[in-house]
């Protein structure tokens, strides 16, 4: 953390700001804080503010300096208790609700214009007969094209009031044709369910984005589908699923866990226990079951795969899951900011604290995390995973677990180091995807998910294509080629189908797919 000049106002601010909150909450934290409006800490308070703002020798942004305050203020405490700023809140909000209110349409900047990736299903851009491959030139009276916009802002011009009309000038490059459309913002669905589809004639997938709000209503269904067509065993991807709501994440074990079995408890400052619990709707509960986890898996993630782990309900495979074991309780501050701050910690059934170590007055080091893992062998080697005898636990039926930080998997699967593509690589595999489709929708309307996995390219044309469209900057060795041939059709088939044409094809050599297959075969 940087110091400055600053400093002496930013400490008198936080102290500020750590009374004004409890205050501004309407009691939210009268068991935390306690103040007297009328105390003399308060008329100290509006004094110092008075005498910056009226005296300080220098130009203040107050709003800036108050926000800077409750930051360094937060700090203090542990690394989940965060300021979200007014301009941020709204996106926040967005992300864990599940849904926004737009135009709904996936978009890339293309040349200075902004190019339609997918419009979302379900969403007014479709009904508007919004396509694929569109850009979008004007939206109301706003120029969009060679203005160098930033990706960022674009949302600004889409999104907005339900029910309120967005008049675009679209150019389709399909039919070389310029045409206006009234497309009315309504509320679009954020996908939590990345993916779910039938590996093979037993074993079902189902791939977890997040835990919002809308994540149960999604997850549901698909589960159903897949009971439906024949699933015994399901595989519950959390990989890179950094968590959300813990009711929802409680809604999901449930599906799995028999009637009155602990899911989790969380303990707050008053040592006040909650627990939560299954109830008897779950609808998988004699199902086998597979939770892929990784190191970005957290909080709401690690809840599920902690809760089937101390109940021994299924295999966790994968490597140690992030380690946060801390509830955020979201409190408004009145100016349209926030405040998220952690009230408790929760723990598995067995007990277990899953929140890894961290210091206070500083986390540096608790988010550099994924750089130690690599240099101690952690994400190649078990072994390597370093574990408490004090924190060690037993499940009902015997396996020992452990706390201390993370779910350890009962089945560990090393790191995919061959997966990893350059950042140069990346991006041109991704431009080339784009504008093959983009040059080639007419031919491609022929492919059905499946036949594009099976046969696309066969003959490596587009492969080879692309390698004649970086040769002059690189030459990849036969090992990358391999790679990049498997992330160039993937690519492609993200623009075609979206997420499950993308992920069918990574699916291809997933070694903790395979693993879940080589188990399978050995039952």
């Amino acid at each position: 953390m940087k110091y400055n000049n600053n400093l002496p106002i930013y400490f008198s601010l936080a102290v500020v700001f750590g009374i004004i909150i409890g205050v501004s909450l309407n009691g939210n934290l009268s068991d935390m804080l306690t103040l007297n409006k009328n105390s003399s800490q308060e008329i100290k308070i509006k004094r110092l503010i008075n005498f910056i703002e009226n005296d300080y020798v220098d130009t203040i942004n107050t709003e800036s300096l108050l926000d800077g305050a409750i930051t360094q203020m937060l700090g203090k405490l542990d690394p989940h208790s965060v300021y979200i700023p007014k301009e941020n809140l709204q996106a926040v909000k967005e992300s864990m609700q599940g849904n926004f209110v737009g135009i709904g349409v996936q978009f890339r900047m293309i040349n200075d214009s902004i190019t339609v990736i997918q419009p979302i299903k379900g969403g007014p851009s479709i009904k508007a007969g919004i396509k694929a491959g569109d850009r979008i030139l004007i939206a109301n009276k706003d120029t969009l094209f060679g203005k160098n916009i930033f990706s960022s802002r674009v949302p600004s011009y889409l999104k907005g009031e339900p029910n309120t009309i967005v008049a675009l000038q679209i150019y389709r490059k399909s039919n070389d044709s310029l045409f206006k459309v009234d497309v009315t913002r309504g509320k679009v669905n954020i996908k939590s369910v990345d993916l779910a589809y039938m590996i093979n004639d037993s074993v079902g997938y189902i791939k977890l984005d997040r835990f919002a709000r809308n994540t149960y209503k999604e997850f549901k269904p698909a589960l159903n589908t897949l009971i439906d067509n024949g699933m015994t065993d399901l595989v519950l991807d959390l990989r890179g699923n950094g968590g959300g709501f813990i009711d929802i994440a409680n809604q999901i074990v449930d599906e799995f866990l028999e009637n009155d079995k602990l899911i989790v408890f969380t303990k707050n400052n008053k040592n006040t226990i909650q627990k939560s619990f299954a109830t008897s709707k779950g609808s998988f509960e004699n199902g086998g079951l597979y939770v892929l986890i990784d190191e970005n898996s957290a909080s709401a993630s690690e809840i599920v795969a902690g809760a089937l782990q101390d109940n021994d309900k299924g295999t966790i495979i994968g490597r140690r899951s992030f380690g946060k074991g801390l509830v955020q309780i979201e409190m408004d501050l009145g100016d349209g900011s926030a405040v998220r701050l952690t009230t408790a910690r929760y723990y598995t059934p067995t007990g277990r604290s899953i929140q890894k170590p961290y210091a206070k007055n500083g986390h540096e080091n608790y988010y550099k995390d994924y750089q130690q893992r690599i240099s101690n062998g952690e994400l190649l080697n078990k072994d390597s995973i370093k574990v408490i005898d004090s924190l060690k636990f037993k499940t009902p039926k015997g396996k020992v677990v452990y706390g201390g930080g993370g779910i350890i998997p009962d089945i560990f699967v090393a790191i995919d180091t061959t997966s990893y593509i350059s950042t140069f690589y990346f991006n041109t595999i991704n431009n080339f995807a784009f504008d093959y489709v983009d040059n080639n929708r007419k031919s491609l309307e022929k492919w059905t998910i499946n036949s594009f996995i099976s046969d696309f390219d066969k003959d490596g044309a587009v492969f080879n294509s692309y390698l004649l469209n970086i040769e002059d900057r690189t030459k990849p060795s036969l090992k990358t080629k391999q790679v990049l041939n498997k992330y160039l059709k993937a690519s492609i088939a993200n623009t075609l189908f979206g997420n499950d044409g993308y992920y069918r094809i990574i699916h291809q050599q997933d070694k903790l797919l395979q693993k879940v297959l080589e188990l399978e075969l050995s039952n």
